[in-house]
Order: C-alpha cells, then structure tokens, then sequence
C-alpha cells in the first residue's frame, strides 16, 4: 500500500526532506486540503493508497487508510465491507 506524506506546517516537511531528501536537490510539494488528497488525488493512484499526515511529529501523526468512508468507495480496499460486523480484527 502507498501512503502520500502530508503535512500540516512546513517545519515537519522540512524534516522529512532534510532526513529523506536527494542532498541539496529541490524537493517539490503541493500545498493542498487533506480532504482533497483523499477525495481526488489518491483515486488517480489506481493502487491502494491512504494519507499518512505530520509523520516527522510523534505526538501528531494521523494516518487515513483507504477504508470506506475515508477514500472514496472506488478505491477503498475494504468497498462493500463497510458496516459488516463489529470493526474488530480488521
């Protein structure tokens, strides 16, 4: 599963990119509303995908994982599950 990085401030992207980065290469990024990485970016991917947000900061990261009712239907590995049982052991 692919998970695209983002971020809530600049200080954690730099982090990631000092850490993760190609050297002194530019790192390009986009500036958009996680709402509008799950519902239109991640269903372009055609992959299972999910938002992995603010991963530099250990008390604040979040993770979106490609379930129905977070991605779209579509691309949601888990599409005509949601509802069924408890949602434990999942």
């Amino acid at each position: 599963m692919r998970w695209i990085r983002g971020f809530t401030d600049e200080a954690p992207l730099a982090q990631v990119a000092l850490r993760h980065g190609s050297g002194d290469q530019p790192m390009g990024y986009a500036a958009l509303l996680g709402a509008r990485i799950v519902d239109e970016i991640v269903p372009t991917l055609n992959e299972p995908a999910g938002l992995a947000g603010d991963i530099a900061t250990e008390d604040a990261s979040k993770f979106f994982p490609t379930a129905a009712g977070i991605v779209p239907d579509a691309v949601a590995v888990d599409a005509g599950r949601a509802g069924e049982g408890d949602g434990h052991g999942r």
